[in-house]
Parts: structure tokens; sequence; C-alpha cells
């Protein structure tokens, strides 16, 4: 059976394995269950998803994502962070790097303090339910309930009860609890396709940030950042509302080097 290297990344304990297929003949050889085998942490290699780093004609690469079911994911913001880290160790060297992901391109720069800065798309469209939530999609869609603090939430608990209630349950949503402290957002959340807590998530840090802002009242041409604590580390979320929606979305954070090996 041949052999194949992987490379193990985490961006604030969002943890991913990622393989080197530039050569575009890797991907095929993975399916669901294979992808699932190697994400479970007790008897693979454990990771929340599974990339795989594509050449592509038009961009400096393609990102694939899986998660940690194996199945094809949404867009995740700290694994298209930790996959440009992977590119820049590679050799793949950018002033600003273009990929694309699944919900379209993405651009992303290195930070002088060792960070990833990750261009999101933008969000024209929110809403809040009778919950009192803020509902959106910022490359994977995100339910975000304020309130309480996070670290006093049972996430998995109360997390996997709204992903699977009646308004959830086909499509599955992403769970975030956020506390507001000026402008710190302490958060936790639930990950469908993972179906458990994850240390930090960057699609659903984005979402937060973008539900502070409205909170917040910021106004059309005004610009925004707001510092996360995540369980797994510190990120941050920049950007600025339009007569349309939130545009120039930069998810910045770290992207860690954890190990190599070899499936």
């Amino acid at each position: 059976m041949a052999t194949h290297e992987f490379y193990k990344y985490e961006g604030a304990g969002n943890d991913f394995i990622i393989i080197d297929d530039r050569a575009n003949t890797l991907h095929e050889a993975f399916d669901q269950r294979r992808i699932a085998h190697f994400c479970d942490r007790h008897f693979g290699i454990g990771g929340d998803g599974m990339m795989f780093l594509r050449s592509h004609p038009e961009y400096d690469f393609e990102m694939i994502y899986y998660n940690a079911d194996g199945a094809p994911s949404s867009m995740c913001g700290n694994g298209g962070r930790c996959i440009v880290r992977f590119a820049a160790n590679l050799g793949i060297e950018r002033e600003c790097y273009n990929f694309l992901a699944v919900d379209g391109p993405h651009r992303a720069k290195l930070l002088k303090n060792g960070w990833v800065s990750l261009g999101m798309t933008d969000v024209k469209d929110w809403s809040i339910n009778d919950e009192g939530a803020f509902v959106m999609d910022t490359g994977s869609p995100h339910y975000v309930q304020f309130g309480r603090d996070p670290a006093t939430v049972d996430v998995v608990q109360q997390g996997r009860a709204i992903r699977n209630s009646p308004a959830y349950a086909v499509e599955g949503i992403n769970v975030n609890f956020v506390l507001r402290e000026s402008n710190i957002l302490r958060i936790s959340t639930y990950e469908r396709g993972v179906e458990d807590e994850t240390l930090a998530c960057g699609t659903g840090v984005t979402a937060a940030a973008i539900s502070a802002a409205e909170l917040d009242g910021v106004g059309p041409d005004e610009s925004f950042r707001y510092a996360v604590v995540a369980k797994g580390g510190e990120l941050a979320v920049r950007g600025k509302k339009t007569e349309r929606g939130y545009a120039d979305l930069w998810l910045e954070g770290p992207a860690t080097y954890v190990f190599k090996g070899e499936i």
C-alpha cells in the first residue's frame, strides 16, 4: 500500500491534517470513510478536519476541505489560515496569497507578528430569530447567541440541541455562545460535521464580530475591530460596514505547524 506524507497544523486549537496534493493525484484516493478514520482522535491522527492543497491554473493554490466526519465542508476560516501557513512553508511565497476555496476566492497575508490574516467573503444577509440569536452565513452557517459566559455553558449539550432542532436539523448549523466585554468577545463553538465543541472556529469568530458590530450600531462606512478569545487562543476580526452589509472582512490569528508523518 502506498504511503502519503501528511502535516498537522493548528490555529487557536482548531487542528487539521493537511496533505500536499500539488500534483492533483491524491485527493480522489481519500473517501469519506478514510478521512473520518484519519480525523479520529483515538484510532487515527486526530483533527477537526482534513485538507488538500492542490494546484490551480488561476490561483496560487486550491483548498479542498473535509469535516472530521469525512464529508465535504463549507468554508473553514482557521483551516484557511493554516493552509496559507502550510503553503508558505512549502516555499509558495507571496506578498498576498490568492487561493480558491469552496465558497470562492480568498486573499491572505502573513503578518509580522507571526499571525495569518485571511480575507473572508462579504456578508450581506443576517437575521435575528425568536430567541434573539443572530443567524448568518460567513462561509459556513452560524447561530450566535450573546449573554452568558461561554465557560459556564454546556456547549455540547446546548449546541447539539440547537444544531438538531427542526429549523436546522437537515443542513445543520454551527452554534456560538458569546460574552461581550467592551471590544473583547469571549466565544465557544459547537461545530456541525465535527458534532462536538471545537477550541476555535474562524467563521464563527467572524459571525460573532459582525453580530457585535450590529449590536454596537456600527454605521455605513464605519470600520470595526474586535479581539476574540476562544478556548484555544486569541484571534481578531476587522472589517467595514457598507450600505450592502459587511465587507473587507479579515480573520486574523495564529497558524502553527505541529508535526508531520506518513499514512
